[in-house]
């Protein structure tokens, strides 16, 4: 917790949005429905034009979020619920403001390779945001190697061998424009696919340690927590109303409101020690 992120949390962390996927299939959702009402709605006034924006379009900055994942209703249905229950598990595991950090940078690379390219090329290419999504698989791997997902709802498969077939994908889109019978086509998906691992690794690079937030550590870092809150909250209170006793000295907090009181984690039992004797007394075996 002591990296750059870590610092970033502690100071930004009340900011972040929790439950962000549900927003995000909402904002797919509506891609959608527009496509299916007017296919072009998306391509005219939606999609990553830098050249619109930069004539005061600025809402294409996040409309272009709103591309559907696919034309058909079933799977869409069933790409908006893999990528529902994916990142909210990402969010559980990283925690809200790690998860936002993700989502969001990632974002803001896929508009920046886009203005790259129309800066350089003067061409106008919107990226796509389902390798955004993809990506989710990759982290997913790093957190839950050995989980399993069960492909098309029958076949099980580990974390880690879905994101290699994801890598192939990923591959796949950063080679086929350079391909003779693809050459000219697919830059989007390229651009989209370059951003998206240079998020990954990024957010990787930025956490250090990704183990601190696997299943296993989160759950040993709560079980430790309740320990600590359970060892320093008092269990009864004292015939004068005092809640804190040193077992040595029988001092509390109404003798001297400046005193601190410790449990003891090397005695057999709820002993309770002030300030004076938590170091110096006997433990009780």
């Amino acid at each position: 917790m002591n990296s750059w992120l870590g610092k970033m949390e502690r100071k930004f962390g009340r900011y972040a949005i929790p439950n962000i996927m549900k927003y995000l299939i909402v904002l797919y959702a509506g891609g959608y429905f527009l496509y299916m009402i007017n296919p072009m709605f998306y391509l005219n006034y939606l999609v990553l034009d830098w050249g619109a924006v930069l004539h005061g379009q600025i809402w294409r900055l996040l409309t272009f979020l709103m591309q559907p994942p696919s034309a058909s209703i079933f799977m869409v249905a069933l790409l908006l619920y893999i990528y529902y229950m994916i990142g909210m598990q990402l969010e559980n595991a990283l925690g809200t403001f790690r998860f936002n950090f993700y989502l969001l940078t990632g974002i803001v690379l896929h508009i920046v390779a886009s203005l790259i390219v129309y800066l350089t090329t003067g061409m106008v290419i919107s990226p796509s945001v389902e390798y955004l999504n993809l990506s989710f698989f990759f982290v997913f791997a790093m957190l839950f190697p050995d989980a399993q997902f069960l492909l098309f709802f029958a076949i099980p498969i580990k974390g880690k061998w879905i994101a290699l077939i994801d890598g192939f994908y990923f591959l796949w889109a950063i080679i086929s424009p350079f391909l003779p019978a693809y050459k000219g086509t697919g830059y989007g998906a390229m651009m989209a696919a370059l951003a998206s691992i240079l998020n990954v690794l990024t957010f990787y690079l930025l956490s250090r340690n990704m183990h601190a937030y696997s299943p296993k550590e989160v759950k040993r870092r709560r079980d430790y927590q309740r320990k600590v809150q359970q060892a320093q909250k008092p269990e009864h209170v004292y015939e004068n109303g005092a809640r804190h006793k040193c077992a040595v000295c029988g001092r509390t907090e109404l003798d001297d409101p400046n005193l601190e009181f410790r449990y003891c984690s090397k005695c057999n039992g709820n002993y309770e020690y002030c300030q004076d004797h938590l170091f110096t007394h006997t433990h009780v075996k």
